[in-house]
């Protein structure tokens, strides 16, 4: 188990993968770059050379189309290792005939070798995250994903700039040495390929659909099966449609707006890149190693507030021509660019890491590759409507490169707002983790080791104030299921918090015995269904920061599955250091009577701990025992 997302750099089942991605990121970007600069090394005409910018994208990008679907079932079918050999196999073999176009110079090789990336890379793609899930816990698929989105931005930065200087550099060698370089990198890649640990097929007995087209359509509808995993994924697909118009206008934004070309080009990537980077490798420590979507509004909205602030922190041409970044960085305004397109991608590693996670965690374990392969099918749309919708607002409209930015973030604000209306997940997962993370600072025990990565389980806990729930919900890394008085569940705005994550109510026999019916009736289908169901048996909260008696409803449950042969295990869990919080109650009467109010907090975030113990068997454990075990797991700090 790893406790941070670095200590999976030292393990097996994940360091040989990210060593593996990353190279391929890399060369691919090597490959590129350096076809641009044997263009310019042979000299050929600027018409020539924007065929070539205009047409390679087109080669890159067409497998992902004609490919993925097959691609998909593949990764799917196979043993994952073993496929990732096989990718990295056929990069040797396309990296080998690139080689050939440069050594002798022949466009159409190295055309041919780039629709082969292409190629290579939809095969590799449904496997490179459907493995994560597979070797990873859910508590790490944040970090993981952080990492990965990580290594990728970099490559691709440092394979730009390494590919682009091999012919300026090398100068009459640069065709030995592009041809040299790529063909080491690919067979590095497989090299290091054949150290990843065994991960075993998620349908090894699927029949593969040969026909490209019925299976397209038949993968993206598998993907768009479940709301949040849908549009998670048109979530990740946006993600790329704004990458692509940033990436796309940065060389005639850097040569306009900021003043330079090639140098600043380079600069104003590596500012995206790096932010980008570090925003993903922050996912996991704002998120608490959960699966926490909340971020993904967070994301949203700062990147579209970072490009319009890029808008109008230059919406003209640039003051002078400058030809370094340290004579860019003397010009007034200009450090408000370079921390506008580090927050641009800062956002967006909070932005897309956490719909990454999501993906994996809530997609069944026999369909991750295909549904990565659907996502990968609108990626390309996506991109493709990105490269044609710039083009046709900058020739035909006649906006200028600031502009544009301007209009994706205002759509960028229309099109979260939309996701939010349609799955209100995200957005309650996001005021659930302000309130979370900005009223207390979580220590969490025993839930890693725990809490199941998958099936149903009971989890039973003290009842200290009405943030429990939110709280238990953000330090599990899997949805839960909360069985909550019906009262505490129709607070006001809390009430939509609760609706959204889909919490039970219930009330007392003689309240309302219909409401309390429906609510057994839905935490047994719940438990049926492989769901965690959170439960607090005390039923009501705590009146002196004591633990009250639990009541029979937990051994009703428990019963229930009992009888329908499907016993499920109990997880006891506490609550401590809650009693000082504003959300509890508090017994405050010269005569006596109980009085519920908030209490003054003795200070602000708070260090609340989260206990976990080991889960208890359901066929045979009663309230009494789940009552004493929650109580040790209290202690005499709550």
């Amino acid at each position: 188990m790893a406790h941070n997302q670095f200590e999976l750099l030292k393990q097996r089942r994940f360091l040989p993968f990210f060593i593996t991605q990353c190279l391929g990121a890399f060369n691919d970007n090597v490959y590129r770059q350096a076809i641009i600069g044997l263009l310019f090394w042979l000299g050929v005409s600027p018409e020539q050379r924007t065929l070539y910018t205009n047409l390679a994208p087109a080669l890159f990008i067409a497998p992902y189309f004609l490919f993925s679907a097959t691609a998909g079932q593949i990764a799917e079918k196979l043993e994952k290792s073993k496929l990732i050999r096989i990718t990295t196999t056929m990069e040797i073999v396309i990296m080998s005939l690139a080689a050939v176009g440069f050594l002798t110079q022949s466009m159409t090789v190295l055309l041919v070798a780039l629709f082969s990336t292409g190629l290579q890379s939809t095969l590799f793609g449904p496997v490179k995250y459907s493995i994560l899930p597979s070797v990873l816990k859910p508590e790490e698929l944040t970090g993981g994903n952080g990492l990965v989105e990580m290594g990728t931005s970099i490559s691709i930065l440092v394979g730009m700039i390494f590919g682009g200087l091999i012919f300026a550099l090398a100068g009459a060698h640069g065709p030995v040495v592009a041809a040299t370089a790529i063909v080491v990198l690919a067979i590095t890649g497989n090299l290091v390929s054949r150290a990843i640990p065994r991960a075993e097929a998620g349908a090894p007995e699927l029949r593969i659909n040969w026909n490209p087209l019925p299976e397209s359509i038949a993968i993206l509808h598998l993907a768009k099966r479940q709301p949040a995993v849908r549009n998670a994924i048109l979530g990740v697909s946006w993600f790329w449609f704004i990458g692509t118009v940033l990436t796309s206008q940065l060389p005639t934004y850097a040569e306009t707006n900021l003043g330079g070309s090639g140098t600043l080009y380079i600069f104003a990537l590596a500012l995206f890149s790096v932010g980008t980077g570090v925003g993903s490798m922050l996912c996991e420590r704002l998120s608490a190693r959960t699966v926490e979507i909340g971020l993904v509004p967070l994301g949203a909205f700062g990147i579209s507030a970072f490009m319009i602030d890029l808008y109008f922190a230059r919406s003209g041409a640039a003051p002078a021509q400058v030809s370094t970044v340290v004579a860019f960085l003397q010009q007034p305004g200009s450090w408000r660019i370079v921390i506008d397109l580090v927050g641009i991608g800062l956002f967006a590693g909070f932005f897309v890491v956490p719909l990454f996670a999501l993906i994996q965690s809530r997609t069944p374990r026999n369909e991750v590759s295909r549904v990565i392969a659907g996502m990968n099918i609108q990626n390309a749309a996506f991109i493709v409507l990105a490269a044609v919708l710039g083009i046709v607002v900058q020739r035909f409209l006649g906006w200028s490169i600031p502009q544009v930015f301007l209009a994706v973030a205002i759509a960028n604000v229309i099109v979260a707002i939309y996701i939010f209306t349609i799955v209100p997940e995200f957005l309650m997962r996001f005021l659930s983790w302000v309130l979370v993370r900005g009223l207390y600072r979580l220590r969490l025990h025993g839930i890693e080791k725990h809490v199941p990565d998958e099936g149903p389980a009971l989890i039973v806990c003290n009842h200290v104030s009405y943030m429990d729930a939110l709280i238990l919900a953000a330090s599990i890394p899997r949805p839960v299921r909360f069985v909550m008085y019906y009262k505490i569940f129709n607070i006001p705005v809390m009430s939509w918090i609760f609706r959204t994550a889909k919490a039970i109510p219930i009330a007392g026999a003689k309240e309302d015995p219909a409401l309390m019916q429906r609510a057994f009736d839905e935490i047994d289908a719940a438990l049926a269904q492989g769901e965690i169901v959170g439960l607090f048996p005390e039923g009501a909260l705590t009146k002196d920061g004591a633990i009250a008696p639990f009541k029979s409803g937990v051994e009703r449950i428990l019963e229930r599955t009992r009888d329908a042969g499907r016993p499920v295990p109990v997880i006891p869990m506490a609550l401590r250091n809650m009693w000082t919080s504003m959300w509890s109650r508090r017994s405050t009467s010269s005569k006596g009577s109980r009085l519920a109010r908030m209490r003054v907090p003795r200070r602000f975030r708070a260090h609340v701990e989260v206990m976990a113990d080991a889960p208890l068997d359901g066929a045979t454990v009663d309230a009494a025992q789940l009552e004493a075990q929650v109580r040790s797991l209290r202690g005499d700090a709550a």
